[in-house]
């Protein structure tokens, strides 16, 4: 029986990959990840020759059966996401199900992802919070933002750039204008940024300055 390893990979500094990570990655036979292309940068900068193969959220559900029968002969596999630690908010799930229904071994790397450090920054409470990644973009999202308003624990998302002032926007609407927030973009890379505010200051200061980036918005519960 072969075994599956979940590898996270740096948000944006190189110098965030682990030893261990390179080492499991030079080691297997084959690694999936879900843009090759990206990863290809990142395998060449630490000189990884270990074969790839795509694993992305449009393919995953055809290609999670072919994989696991793979690891039953023996093959050693490890899963990467373009950023960050595989099944956060990218594919990775259904292959871990997959894996442990089976009975193979799946073991997890701790290391980079992108929501740890914007909790810990932000000076909001972590010592108890919930994960919601992406809001719904159309149906279930005003549903979803009801239901969170009532939540006394801090709440962490991840959003666009472009979403980002109509998602303040309502959660002045939703959770209170005088709610507090925390933006954090670009983690770990030359232009990183935490700005705090209640939601109504925030919508105003990224209304008046666009933000770039991959963000991750930290709200207070409800008190």
């Amino acid at each position: 029986m072969g075994k599956l390893y979940l590898v996270p990979t740096p948000i944006g500094n190189l110098e965030d990959m682990t030893l261990r990570a390179i080492r499991i990655l030079k080691e297997v036979d084959c690694i999936l990840a879900e843009d090759t292309r990206t990863s290809g940068k990142l395998l060449q900068h630490f000189e990884i020759a270990t074969p790839m193969q795509s694993h992305h959220m449009h393919n995953e559900h055809k290609t999670v059966d072919t994989i696991v029968k793979r690891l039953q002969t023996g093959e050693t596999i490890a899963l990467i996401s373009d950023a960050g630690t595989p099944a956060i908010s990218d594919p990775g799930f259904l292959l871990t199900r997959a894996c442990v229904e089976k009975n193979i071994e799946v073991e997890c790397l701790p290391g980079a992802t992108a929501f740890v450090p914007a909790l810990v920054n932000s000076g909001l409470p972590n010592d108890k919070f919930v994960f919601e990644g992406f809001l719904p973009p159309k149906k279930g999202r005003q549903t979803r933002l009801k239901l969170l308003a009532e939540e006394t624990r801090t709440i962490i998302f991840y959003e666009s750039p472009y979403k980002l002032v109509k998602t303040l926007g309502q959660f002045a609407e939703y959770f209170g204008e005088d709610r507090q927030i925390s933006v954090s973009r670009e983690l770990t890379k030359l232009y990183e940024e935490t700005l705090r505010g209640t939601s109504e200051e925030l919508v105003r200061h990224f209304t008046e300055k666009p933000p770039k980036g991959e963000i991750v918005i930290v709200v207070a519960g409800k008190k």
